[in-house]
């Protein structure tokens, strides 16, 4: 009996460091993957132009109507995971639609759907354009989503046009300017 129990003790401790790694080589790799996901993604928005129409829903609208908008963004990076809870992304963005343009240091939650990077935002107080609620997904460089704001609402999308490299230095350069100030 002693005999059996010392055998089972012994070939269980040449399988666990396998099935530790088993367990944790999956962990590994999801976080390696997710990392890539979100610096493919800090790499697309930095410096690009999203550049598309916007459609207004609700009362006495007409949905069919397009509208223009453009966000040209700044350097877009992830806030330190370590201090929030993960999901914060900082996107500096001059915001041009209608009779509006502004910049803004726009904080943003991305949560993944997943591989797609899913913008949510409820009830957000953005100064100049009042409290939204959205959902815009990336991908294959176009956006699209719905947005909320009081009664009404609609869709909007377009496409990403990427900065050149040397533009997307220009942008790192302009918002590490703004931030020492």
């Amino acid at each position: 009996m002693i005999r059996s129990l010392a055998l089972l003790v012994w070939s269980v401790s040449l399988f666990s460091p396998a099935v530790a790694y088993a367990q944790s080589a999956p962990a590994d790799d999801a976080a390696a993957a997710q990392a890539k996901r979100e610096d493919a993604l800090a790499e697309m928005l930095s410096g690009a132009t999203l550049d598309g129409s916007f459609t207004v829903t609700g009362p006495g609208r007409d949905a069919a109507q397009l509208s223009r908008e453009k966000y040209t963004l700044g350097t877009v990076k992830k806030i330190d995971a370590k201090k929030l809870d993960g999901k914060l992304w900082l996107i500096p963005a001059r915001i041009q639609y209608g009779g509006k343009d502004a910049q803004l240091p726009i904080t943003l939650p991305i949560e993944w759907a997943g591989d797609t990077p899913v913008v949510v935002v409820d009830n957000l107080g953005l100064p100049g354009f009042g409290t939204v609620s959205a959902r815009v997904i990336f991908f294959a460089d176009h956006y699209a989503g719905y947005w909320q704001h009081g009664d009404a609402g609609g869709h909007l999308f377009g496409t990403i046009h990427h900065a050149k490299a040397a533009h997307r230095g220009k942008a790192a350069a302009a918002d590490a300017g703004k931030s020492a100030d």
